[in-house]
């Protein structure tokens, strides 16, 4: 009987593939290649599942099989099969090959692997590259990588997988893994999957919802959202500034079966490309771990002798997201957030948005954007994260919800969860315990059930309008939440008979010392 594969089994000896690369290349970088392998033997190992399958219906009629696998979900030519690559893995321009492969698998799919504006995935990889060392050393990687993949414990024909979220489960263990390796460089495609979590029940969409991601790096917060619908009647967005972790969302939304999501590559503030026409689209939920506080995130001067051209602007932004006011050009925080803002739903829409601490009681421009927000009545909660949370950065963050269909209520929702937490060995990680506290009493606010004032002692507080008015509308979560521990009361008669023993216990090792030094002087 063939046995069954399991997700542990994909996910060691995926990771266990990973041995070709590691000490002499960064994991930042090789995750591509492992990665796009990943895609490329999925791919080939369905084609293979579903033409046996043909074959045993058109009993063994080659022709009319290789006809019905032109209907499939993706077309695997010969020369783009894991196989052919397999065959000619002690070729000495095996790079090249794969380089070729990938073309034509693109090419053969174009629908779905380029986007809209004719960027393919997989053109931010190359397999042909020196950063995989000189020749010898990068045909023995490419064969080892070739090897690794071909062994029985990677056979990813659906048939002999437990379960139809084996391949994407996979890939996410595998980026997670990735960002745990890439320690700084991993916060720009990877948003832990506990806050992913915790962002997606917070923000929990209905059946029928739009859901983007502005910033998708990997599509794991996309794909958290997706899932918490609780049914197949939503549709997904995303755009991503990074071409190679774009061409990873777009691989991870297919290996989880999400074929209609819709991930742009581009920059979601000077280049927005989720349009309808020459508007911004809407959505119904919009999540997002932005970049912390990125420099440079707006206007574009170059200049050039005395010649200044200006290519970006936010004082003229032609889509008018900024109109409560432009954030400063080092911190691009409020920038993102506006953005989320702006291209949700009027009336419905909802927003949650990870952020560095700054963002809640900064002043200047984004104290005045702050502060707009507040007057609008769409800020709903404002919620503390513990430290060390994310890859990248050990400062701790926040979550806040802006809701555009908050009615009447103008009160607002303040959680410091930063001490509710397990502490790991790189990282600390939200308990499911965790998680469902701050969403339980999140949903309890949001139903209406919570009066102003203390809803429970160190952890959560509803603040009124005029509370935030009379703090000039600094969010600064300990002005809301009372998280002052007091000191235990010293025992000053305990402390003095301790001393007393101390200084006891000192003259009788002092009357010992002397004693031995008299016994050597004598």
């Amino acid at each position: 009987m063939t046995k069954t594969i399991t997700q542990k089994d994909i996910n060691d000896a995926v990771w266990k593939a990973c041995d070709t690369f590691r000490g002499s290349i960064d994991p930042s970088i090789y995750k591509d290649y492992i990665l796009t392998m990943l895609f490329i033997k999925y791919l080939s190992d369905v084609h293979d599942d579903k033409f046996d399958a043909y074959l045993a219906k058109y009993n063994g009629d080659q022709e009319r099989a290789k006809r019905a696998m032109q209907h499939e979900r993706f077309v695997v030519p010969e020369h783009s099969h894991f196989n052919y690559l397999y065959e000619h893995r002690n070729d000495s321009n095996i790079g090249e090959l794969i380089d070729i492969e990938l073309e034509d698998l693109e090419e053969a799919n174009r629908e779905k692997l380029y986007s809209d504006d004719g960027a393919g995935i997989f053109q931010n990889i190359n397999f042909n590259s020196s950063v995989l060392g000189d020749t010898k050393d990068k045909n023995t990687r490419l064969k080892n990588l070739l090897l690794d993949f071909n062994k029985d414990a990677l056979n990813l024909r659906p048939s002999r997988l437990a379960g139809n979220d084996i391949i994407g489960g996979a890939y996410e263990y595998l980026i997670s893994n990735f960002a745990s390796d890439a320690g700084k460089k991993a916060g720009e495609f990877f948003t832990p999957a506990e806050v992913s979590t915790l962002l997606a029940r917070l923000t929990k969409s209905a059946p029928g919802s739009r859901i983007c991601d502005p910033t998708c790096g990997s599509g794991s917060l996309l794909i958290k959202a997706g899932q918490e619908v609780g049914s197949d009647n939503f549709s997904l967005y995303g755009q991503e500034a990074n071409g190679s972790t774009w061409a990873l969302a777009v691989m991870n939304m297919f290996l989880h079966g999400f074929d209609n999501a819709t991930i742009r590559w581009g920059d979601t503030i000077r280049n927005p490309k989720l349009k309808e026409g020459d508007a911004l689209m809407k959505f119904d939920t919009v999540v997002a771990n932005p970049p912390f506080s990125l420099d440079k995130w707006g206007k574009v001067e170059d200049k050039d002798g005395d010649k200044t051209t200006i290519s970006y602007d936010p004082e003229t932004d032609q889509y008018q997201r900024f109109w409560r006011g432009v954030p400063p050009k080092s911190k691009g925080d409020w920038a993102f957030i506006s953005h989320m803002i702006e291209t949700t739903y009027e009336g419905k829409g909802k927003v949650g948005v990870v952020v560095p601490h700054g963002v809640l009681f900064r002043g200047a421009s984004e104290g005045k954007i702050r502060q707009k927000t507040i007057e609008e009545n769409i800020l709903e909660a404002v919620i503390g994260l513990p430290a060390n949370l994310f890859f990248g950065t050990g400062i701790p963050a926040a979550i806040l919800i802006f809701n555009k269909a908050k009615g009447d209520n103008k009160n607002v929702l303040f959680i410091d969860a930063s001490k509710h937490f397990e502490n790991a060995k790189n990282q600390n990680k939200l308990r499911e315990s965790d998680i469902a506290h701050i969403v339980d009493t999140y949903r309890k606010f949001n139903e209406g059930t919570l009066a102003p004032g203390v809803i429970e002692d160190k952890y959560s507080y509803v603040a009124t309008h005029d509370e935030i008015v009379e703090n000039d509308f600094n969010l600064n979560i300990p002005r809301y939440v009372d998280t002052f521990e007091e000191e235990a009361e010293v025992d000053i008669a305990t402390v003095q008979t301790e001393i007393e023993r101390l200084e006891s216990e000192l003259k009788e090792v002092e009357s010992q010392m002397s004693r031995y030094l008299q016994e050597l002087i004598d």
